[in-house]
């Protein structure tokens, strides 16, 4: 089977039933609750505690949190009372997308790019020849593949059209988007670098890095409404004290979502914050703690110390802790974003990268760069301005996005030769 109908039946024949089977479930919950309030399930769907239970915890918290004198918190039914003001923050609809979908219309622009240039190629050559591949290799490139990565892809191209006998320019687009599936997981199993890694023993501590602009404090609120919504007790740590923005984004978001802000006054030391952080994260038995932190390079020994002595305090409180630590890169900022990445890697050790803005950019290609050129993996992705669309990576649906104009164009050729 090709691999152009391998990724079409994937995203149109496995992914779309399973959501049908969603939105069943979810009407059949619908009229089996009390319809008096469509507000009346918290986001997660968890049930919500009896009223004296409720109350009890909610003494035995208060009690537990009043050491923490410069922390603020917010409970989780805090939300219901929200007027829900701005789309990002309206209830889901069950007309909800698929991950295929999403990625489809996050690429649009990059697709619209990379589509265009490789059908003129294609177009332009009847052979794959050498002069086929040195302009495939400009295409690439300004993409934003990354020099190094489209060097070997270009390579690895070479040798399979050569193998598999390929005269035909047409039937390299479908080799063109195996090999970037191939190159992005390289010698990993899927499995084992996408999703983000969590704690099964206790609390699950994620730690945010980047520089200032990039969506960092939107991205945390994104995933915290993610987790929630996937019935996870989530607390949030505004670590970012050298600008006093950042404190009150984050707490905006904390209000917004529904979950607890632990946050200091501006200039304050921002171990101690994530400190405070992990200590309301246990009492209030929290499943996961997300930490902000500041994101000014124009200081970086400064910068890197204060990352460095946060995450000693993290892991003195939470032995295997931070379970993540996870760079936010502007996807719009194509190779600066590749700067980022190099300087920060070298100063913490970065599990995964978090690309924001990649519905804005017509460079996708960085994804791949990232991962091939600093060998590591891409664990979300921002692909539109709504709270829902913060996605888990996936090279497949990537590709899918990518290439789901040429994949229809595949499928209508098979079927008038059929």
């Amino acid at each position: 089977m090709s691999f152009f109908k391998k990724l079409k039946e994937k995203f149109t024949q496995d992914l779309h039933p399973n959501l049908q089977e969603q939105k069943e479930g979810e009407e059949k919950e619908e009229i089996e609750a009390d319809p008096s309030s469509e507000y009346d399930q918290p986001l997660g769907g968890e049930t919500e505690v009896a009223p004296a239970e409720e109350q009890v915890n909610e003494e035995v918290q208060e009690e537990e949190a009043d050491s923490f004198d410069e922390t603020e918190t917010y409970e989780e039914e805090e939300l219901e009372e929200d007027d829900g003001e701005g789309e990002d923050f309206e209830p889901e609809s069950v007309e909800e997308e698929s991950i295929a979908d999403k990625f489809r219309k996050g690429l649009a622009k990059t697709r619209n790019s990379f589509s265009s240039k490789i059908n003129d190629l294609v177009a332009r050559y009847r052979t794959v020849d050498e002069d086929f591949f040195e302009e495939l290799e400009e295409v690439l490139i300004s993409a934003d593949v990354g020099v190094n990565t489209v060097m070997e892809m270009i390579d690895e191209l070479q040798m399979e059209v050569k193998r598999r006998n390929i005269k035909d320019t047409q039937k390299v687009k479908e080799v063109i988007s195996e090999k970037l599936v191939e190159i992005y997981y390289g010698d990993d199993d899927a499995g084992d670098i996408e999703g983000l890694t969590e704690n099964p023993d206790g609390l699950t501590i994620y730690l945010f890095v980047g520089v200032n602009g990039v969506g960092k404090t939107t991205t945390i609120g994104k995933l915290a409404h993610t987790l929630k919504k996937e019935g996870k007790k989530v607390t949030l740590a505004a670590g970012d004290t050298f600008r006093a923005g950042a404190i009150d984004q984050l707490d905006e978001w904390g209000k917004r979502v529904g979950v607890n802000v632990i946050k200091h006054s501006e200039g304050a030391d921002p171990a101690a914050v994530i400190y405070d952080g992990i200590q309301s994260a246990k009492s209030r038995q929290a499943d996961v703690l997300i930490c902000d932190t500041a994101g000014r390079l124009q200081n970086k020994v400064n910068l890197m110390n204060e990352l460095s002595k946060v995450k000693r305090v993290i892991e003195r409180e939470v032995p295997g802790a931070p379970h993540e630590v996870l760079l936010v890169l502007d996807a719009t900022t194509g190779q600066n974003a590749m700067s980022q990445a190099k300087t920060f890697s070298e100063a913490t050790d970065v599990s995964g990268i978090v690309l924001s803005k990649l519905d804005g950019t017509a460079k996708g290609g960085i994804v791949l760069a990232i991962r091939n050129e600093l060998d590591i993996p891409v664990k979300l992705v921002g692909l539109g301005e709504k709270v829902t669309d913060l996605e888990t990576f996936d090279a497949h649906a990537f590709v899918y996005g990518l290439f789901a104009d040429m994949i229809d164009e595949y499928e209508e050729d098979e079927e008038n030769e059929a």
